[in-house]
């Protein structure tokens, strides 16, 4: 019988959130894990960055066990380290098939083929379906050729790369069999979330929906999971929910749509289920800001909403609406934050600095909605990232900020601007702020926030520091946190 091997790399999901001792177990490998599991085929996940284990780890593991498919997981932030487990697995064990999935591939997948031999397949879009049809393949005739009618995947065929026609997005996401948790070691992920008045309290991830409806520039969510919003039905949620509370203790539920209020009258039925069965939970969730009532606001809560979050991005309703595509009008920001504090709900706030065409003025406009609410709300501040497959990534390309061989499987030490310490290596779209500028928005930002000091992740930024541009950016930075500390000091 063939035998599978799904891994997370070390480091895992690069996320700040993720590095105070809590992750969160990875929902895309547990759901393939799920499908193969019922169809018979063994499969072993393997989350290295929670076992802890080292390249040679890993190394040894491969070469130990020979498993006949190799599956790696790979996100725009640590592509890297997916890149050298495939490397390093096809290195342990040639004979092995090679599999390189997720966000990251979906989006690039010809240029991870291009430049990283070690990879022999490439799932795009979904891997449920398609890992399934893989696994099969492979155990009938170990040679790519036998992977050519498997929809959804690129692969290297006799020296060229063929990419297979893309698999057609899964409408009934009910037939598919909950994601696997017993296939990982749930509890040393020490998933928790903070509920005010109780404390960390253990937590799960549930994925009810995928898709998303709109179409934000920087977003690859609308090309990866399509615009059509696919979702489960009310009563198999909460049915999953019920069998994470009795089999792990969970107490609180993410729910990890894009957007959970995609369909209002499903989300009322989903809390009304809550409700009815007394499920006793608390959850969070994103939602999308015009679309949301403060009737069904007030349903979230009754079933156990504590914490909501949602993205106006920018301030500059021209920067918000024409350059973002977000099409929101900001009185119903100003509305649903209303609600939420009238409700005893935290409302999480995104908020993107440096979006094309972007002003000085305009940003200004950001940042005073930040601080207009310090107290009312949590702020999420990011500069703006490109990620492969989005409008915002052609148009980086088209404008030459990012090189004409740029290749994301490559490091780049001068020409591309990071922050690895935040989020890992995704370049950051600087176009008419300066530098100089941004760090003046992102310290204010900081010195607003009550949770957030970046002078104490400055020994962390440091370590990461690979070219002369870093320092320099560094300088600036340091420099003007010097100002804005001293005015703070100098107001008391």
């Amino acid at each position: 019988m063939i035998k599978v091997q799904l891994y997370v790399p070390p480091g895992g999901y690069f996320a700040e959130r993720w590095t105070k001792g809590s992750s969160m177990p990875p929902l895309g490998l547990l759901s393939i894990g799920a499908v193969l599991e019922k169809e018979g085929i063994p499969v072993e996940i393997v989350p290295t960055d929670v076992h802890r284990m080292s390249w040679g780890d890993i190394r040894r593991k491969i070469e130990r066990e020979q498993p006949d498919i190799i599956g790696v997981t790979i996100t725009t932030e640590n592509r890297f380290q997916s890149f050298k487990l495939v490397r390093l697995a096809k290195k342990a064990y040639p004979q092995a098939l090679t599999v390189l999935g997720g966000p990251h591939a979906s989006m690039a997948a010809e240029d991870c083929l291009e430049h990283i031999p070690e990879i022999d397949v490439v799932v795009r879009g979904e891997g449920e379906i398609t890992m399934l049809e893989i696994c099969r393949a492979w155990d009938k005739k170990r040679d790519l050729g036998g992977l050519a009618e498997v929809l959804g995947i690129s692969m290297r065929t006799d020296g060229s790369i063929r990419s297979n026609p893309p698999r057609p997005p899964i409408l009934d996401l009910d037939s598919l069999p909950c994601p696997a948790f017993h296939l990982v070691p749930f509890e040393q992920y020490n998933f928790r979330f903070a509920v005010p008045g109780r404390g960390p309290l253990p937590a799960v991830n549930v994925m009810t929906s995928r898709g998303c409806p709109f179409n934000c520039s920087f977003c690859a969510t609308p090309i990866n999971w399509g615009r059509h919003v696919r979702m489960r039905s009310p009563e198999h949620v909460v049915r999953e929910i019920e069998r994470l509370k009795e089999r792990y203790g969970i107490k609180v539920v993410f729910f990890f749509d894009d957007t959970f209020n995609a369909s209002p009258k499903r989300a009322e039925e989903i809390c009304d289920l809550i409700i009815a069965r007394r499920l006793d939970i608390f959850f969070k969730c994103d939602v999308r800001i015009d679309i949301m009532t403060k009737p069904l606001l007030e349903k979230m809560k009754r079933a156990g909403l504590f914490h909501l979050s949602f993205g106006i991005e920018a301030g500059s309703e021209r920067v918000r609406n024409e350059i973002v595509n977000k099409k929101i009008d900001i009185e119903d920001f100003h509305n649903l934050v209303r609600w939420c504090r009238e409700l005893d709900i935290i409302p999480n706030v995104f908020f993107i600095f440096s979006h094309p065409t972007e002003t000085w003025d305009e940003a200004q406009e950001t940042i005073r909605i930040i601080e207009h609410y310090k107290d009312a709300i949590e702020g999420s501040v990011a500069i703006l990232h490109i990620y492969p497959g989005t409008p915002l990534e052609r148009l980086a390309r088209e404008t030459g900020f990012l090189p004409k061989n740029f290749s994301w499987t490559k490091r780049y030490f001068s020409k591309i601007i990071t922050l690895p310490m935040a989020q890992g290596d995704v370049p950051l779209y600087l176009d008419k702020l300066t530098w100089s500028q941004i760090s003046q928005l992102v310290l204010r930002w900081s010195f607003t926030s009550q949770k957030t000091s970046l002078f104490k992740k400055a020994p962390s930024a440091l370590k990461h520091v690979r070219s002369l541009g870093d320092i320099k950016r560094y300088a600036i930075m340091g420099w003007i946190y010097a100002r804005l500390k001293a005015k703070t000091l100098f107001k008391r």
